[in-house]
């Protein structure tokens, strides 16, 4: 037998939570076609890849991002396969671009996900040939993608693009029986094109961006119960997913989402929230969540948490944070966020002031961010003598100023020049390895391709397998290795019915190879890359490139040590894989 790829003497997780061992990989026409203890036959083999005292293991799937619009732009989307990621989930959180036009496009992700409007409206008026969802299936596997795709589709896309976007976002207008019954065909449309299900946004501080319906939440969260029962009818029969995004201030609206998991009389529904956290605001909120998938689960639902893994360090070029739409004077401020010299005169006004300091003083109730200026850290300034203090210590050392105060000032003063940063949530150890170990619990949330100054959780799948192992060096174990790798791979894709995330004999050549004596504390900081498609804004990213030695997509070696494979991004090796769940 002839070889287009071998991997040679690594230690081979196959992505079910079977043991690993030490194996020799053989690889043709995209597949793996040996899993030998014995070494293979190398005669023309084009690639072999000495895995020697390495790990072997599928390509991790990130189930939630935000690549709708980079990866019509960057379709080999290095800056997730560089950390052996070969399957990402576009349409989260109720957006997709399958439906709506550029300028709608650029209205529900710009202010959303922190994406440049006008680069999003660019992007879509050129690259945008589709008219439905087949057809973007096409447009897709069209373009030399990295990675594989899979897809939600976006109720706020179907939604805006039948009702039109003002429509859409009055809490008095309801979908004709008309405009329903097309949304239930686009519905089906996606799922016979392979979507894995449908995302539907709740959460009311995501706001709009543009001038139409500036500031107005998501067109999803518009959406009556009538409306939102027919879509799930046909996720139920189908058995695909449901992605969804509770509301925070409004803790019905996660109790309803997740029961709507439970079948009775009708096909159970499979149900993944945003998000399980350890938030630091309400840190008694964390046991909740794995009490609320067990008793789903055990009532017959088939109900899942989302949840990022690794601590959720956030980064704010002055005010220009997501967590500031939570309360009413941080949302005021974001408004005017496209008019620079209105903001700031807002900032300064002590009317407004109070307002902010009202809502900062708020210490009680649904959150996201503690609001405690004494927890953010300056980390850029013109003024060098903040760098490294907290917004809080700068106003005890100017006399007693109030910490939103201190902020304030800043920010008036240099605007988006103060950079900052904060923990928002999983900032305990010891809670994360409770939530990472529970069935209830997926493991994702990278946000990867959004909020490009704010995050990098590129590499969080790499983050956590160093978490196992130093726990297991600690004596003090929370799941096997075998498990976590399970937890990032095979478990999430037979969920969505995926052909990905196994590494047995017949199984898609999608994997990766680490070297586990580089899981280091590089993989806990970030860098910086300008994306010249978006004027070279620079982007948070990870750089840890010694920790990953080669990655494979569908059989092709695209990544390895630092450097992109002449393949990558010139011809396509991932697929838009299709969800095999009817």
């Amino acid at each position: 037998m002839t070889y287009d790829a071998i991997v040679e003497n690594g230690l081979w997780f196959d992505g079910t939570g079977a043991r690993p061992e030490v194996r020799n990989l053989g690889i043709r026409g995209g597949r793996v076609v040996s899993v030998s203890a014995a070494p293979l036959d190398a005669t023309d083999c084009p690639r072999v890849v000495d895995a020697a005292g390495k790990w072997v293991m599928p390509g991790f799937l990130d189930i939630h991002t935000h690549y709708d619009v980079e990866v019509l732009l960057r379709p080999e989307l290095t800056e997730s396969v560089r950390h052996g990621v070969t399957t990402v989930f576009v349409g989260s959180c109720s957006l997709s671009t399958v439906h709506v036009g550029p300028s709608d496009a650029g209205d529900l992700f710009g202010r959303v996900e922190a994406i440049p409007r006008r680069h999003v409206v660019d992007a879509l008026e050129s690259a945008k040939t589709w008219t439905s969802a087949r057809e973007y299936v096409t447009a897709l596997e069209d373009r030399p993608l990295g990675p594989n795709v899979a897809a939600f589709i976006g109720h706020s896309d179907i939604r805006s693009a039948l009702m039109g976007l003002d429509r859409a976002t009055r809490k008095e207008v309801r979908p004709t029986e008309s405009e329903l019954a097309t949304m239930e065909a686009q519905l089906t449309e996606a799922l016979d094109a392979g979507f894995v299900g449908m995302s539907s946004q709740q959460l009311l501080f995501d706001k709009l961006d543009g001038e139409v319906c500036r500031s107005r939440t998501l067109p999803s969260t518009y959406a009556g119960r009538k409306e939102r029962r027919r879509l799930n009818a046909i996720l139920r029969r189908r058995g695909r997913a449901l992605q969804g995004g509770p509301d925070v201030a409004r803790p019905q609206s996660m109790f309803s989402m997740a029961l709507s998991s439970l079948g009775i009389g009708r096909p159970r529904l499979k149900v993944s929230l945003l998000s399980a956290a350890d938030v630091k605001a309400i840190p008694a909120v964390v046991h909740i969540f794995p009490v609320m998938a067990k008793v789903i689960n055990r009532l017959g639902g088939d109900f899942r948490w989302q949840h990022l893994p690794v601590p959720f360090e956030v980064y704010s070029d002055g005010i220009d944070l997501p967590v500031f739409e939570e309360f009413g004077s941080g949302a005021a401020a974001l408004h005017l966020s496209n008019q620079i010299d209105e903001q700031r005169a807002l900032l300064a006004d002590e009317g407004y002031r109070r307002r902010f300091r009202k809502d900062y003083d708020k210490k009680y109730g649904p959150r996201v961010w503690h609001r405690d200026f004494f927890d953010a850290e300056i980390v850029e300034c013109p003024d060098e003598s903040v760098i490294g203090k907290t917004f809080g210590q700068v106003g005890v050392e100017r006399g007693g100023v109030h910490p939103v105060d201190a902020f304030l000032d800043l920010v008036v003063e240099y605007g988006s020049k103060v950079r900052w940063r904060t923990t928002i949530s999983n900032h305990r150890p010891e809670v994360l390895n409770t939530l990472a170990a529970d069935p209830g619990v997926q493991l994702g949330f990278s946000d990867a391709g959004a909020h490009l100054r704010n995050m990098a959780f590129y590499n969080y799948g790499l983050r956590f397998l160093r978490r196992v192992r130093d726990a297991q060096r600690a004596g003090q174990p929370f799941v096997t290795m075998e498990h976590a790798v399970h937890r990032l791979t095979g478990e999430l894709a037979d969920w969505y019915g995926l052909d990905a995330g196994h590494l047995r004999e017949g199984d898609r050549a999608d994997l990766v190879v680490i070297d586990p004596d580089r899981l280091d504390e590089s993989l806990e900081t970030y860098s910086e890359n300008p994306i010249a498609e978006f004027d070279n804004l620079s982007r948070m990213v990870n750089r840890n490139d010694a920790t990953v030695t080669a990655v494979f997509v569908g059989g092709e070696y695209v990544f390895g040590d630092g450097e992109a494979a002449p393949v990558l991004g010139r011809r396509r090796t991932g697929e838009f894989l299709r969800s095999s769940t009817t």
